[in-house]
């Protein structure tokens, strides 16, 4: 893969109910500033997703912000912590500028959003519509649950196991970034 100019980060619009899931967010923020890398997200200053633009912007790292109308209120975009702002019609439009300014895509801890995020882009990398890395931080276990599916899946025969190894899963930022930085991802064109 190479250098990550911009990562792309899915989490919550809520901190959680465990401290480790907002120190995680603070500690892949300062992560990021070490590296150089600029961040691409859903432009809201509240929840872990703010947490990671505030420690990043505040460490002068690149921030880029991507909401769709609806969520453009106050409430959600209150402070300024991007260099940049972009207000999109919808959700599609988000996820389609988002995939398009990240050079790799991380999860850390959220709900259904964050989920359908990472998911759909884990997908997109199995189709090859991009060779992108795509990671979890698995930040006290959290996304132990999804990765027990995942593997059933695999066992059960939906989810080829070169799928499932491409899956960069990390509980420490910077471990997690230097294995996205030095992945390959090498899925054949059509896995059936």
């Amino acid at each position: 893969m190479g250098k990550l100019e911009r990562l792309a980060v899915f989490c919550g619009s809520s901190l959680g109910n465990d401290e480790q899931y907002e120190t995680a967010a603070v500690g892949m923020a300062n992560a990021m500033a070490e590296r150089g890398i600029g961040l691409v997200y859903g432009g809201g200053n509240i929840g872990l997703m703010g947490k990671v633009a505030e420690t990043l912007h505040v460490r002068g790292g690149a921030v880029v912000g991507v909401i769709p109308e609806k969520l453009h209120l106050p409430k959600i975009c209150n402070k300024t912590v991007h260099d940049e702002l972009v207000v999109v019609e919808g959700m599609h439009q988000r996820k389609a500028e988002m995939y398009r300014r990240a050079d790799g895509f991380v999860a850390l801890p959220g709900g259904i959003g964050t989920f359908e995020e990472i998911l759909e882009i884990f997908t997109w990398q199995q189709l090859r519509y991009h060779s992108k890395p795509v990671a979890l931080l698995n930040v006290a276990g959290f996304y132990d649950g999804l990765l027990a599916f995942l593997r059933h899946s695999c066992e059960a025969g939906f989810v080829k196991s070169i799928v499932m190894d491409s899956l960069l899963v990390d509980d420490n930022p910077v471990r997690l970034l230097e294995r996205m930085e030095k992945q390959e991802v090498a899925l054949p064109e059509k896995i059936t």
